[in-house]
């Protein structure tokens, strides 16, 4: 690996072999979702638990202070929104010339493997992952599933996942399932769980987290189910106490009670 990848990958990924990365890109194809609609002032005080930063390029440099940031993965894949006909059918919207310009540690860009357009969007992974290639910069896949939250299981999700892998994405981005071994297990790259809605309870996420993190998963990739808690202060350090610390879920709640309560 050259020394600019390694380099990234570090800042990614921590000594420890684990990540915790705070996603804040949801609006670029959401608008302004509930708790994100002044993103700076809600990473705010979540910054200093997180290890890298997913977001857009517009709402990096219109909100995030370039002294006082974490790495950052920038989203460069768009184009659909939720009240278009189909969110599998995004590009690339931003060049990794811009990528460079930014300074980013890794780029990262959906996948929609089983859809109309699943042909496109791994086509647009190859694309970018020769481009980072050329220049030092890790590309994350997501696996993405539009509003086909079905589609989240072990089978697809590995298959998914594995896809990604070979065309050379350094890190995947996919959701937590039962048996979520599956899906690590055959994905020869590093795998971070994505969160998706908000989850009734914070336990929930304290769950899945911890059971992904033993069977396989080097991190996390959440957002709504952090900022869109109402102690996200609190979510993030339980959170993060799992990933880096091996808490588990009944720690995790104790830091999460305790911190509310300060």
């Amino acid at each position: 690996m050259e020394w600019g990848m390694a380099n990234r990958m570090a800042q990614l990924i921590q000594s420890d072999g684990h990540a915790l990365f705070l996603p804040i890109d949801h609006g670029y194809f959401q608008g302004p979702t509930r708790k994100l609609e002044q993103p700076g002032k809600t990473i705010e005080p979540l910054l200093p638990y997180a290890d890298a930063l997913f977001i857009t390029r517009g709402v990096l440099r219109a909100t995030v202070d370039p002294t006082k940031t974490k790495p950052v993965i920038l989203r460069v894949s768009g184009g659909t929104s939720v009240v278009g006909k189909d969110l599998a059918n995004e590009g690339i919207t931003t060049s990794m010339e811009e990528a460079i310009r930014l300074n980013v540690a890794a780029v990262g860009i959906s996948v929609f493997v089983g859809t109309d357009y699943e042909k496109d969007s791994l086509l647009n992974l190859s694309k970018l992952v020769d481009e980072g290639e050329r220049y030092g910069i890790p590309v994350m896949a997501v696996t993405a599933v539009g509003k086909e939250l079905e589609k989240r299981d072990a089978r697809y999700l590995a298959l998914a996942s594995r896809i990604a892998a070979e065309l050379g994405a350094r890190v995947v981005k996919t959701y937590w399932c039962e048996d979520f071994e599956k899906v690590a297990m055959g994905c020869p790259v590093p795998v971070v769980m994505a969160g998706g809605p908000r989850t009734e309870t914070e336990l929930e996420v304290f769950e899945f987290v911890h059971d992904g993190m033993q069977r396989g998963a080097i991190g996390v990739n959440l957002g709504r189910n952090i900022w869109q808690n109402e102690h996200p202060v609190a979510a993030i350090k339980a959170i993060r106490a799992i990933i880096h610390e091996g808490a588990t879920t009944e720690q995790a709640q104790e830091i999460y009670d305790a911190e509310k309560n300060n």
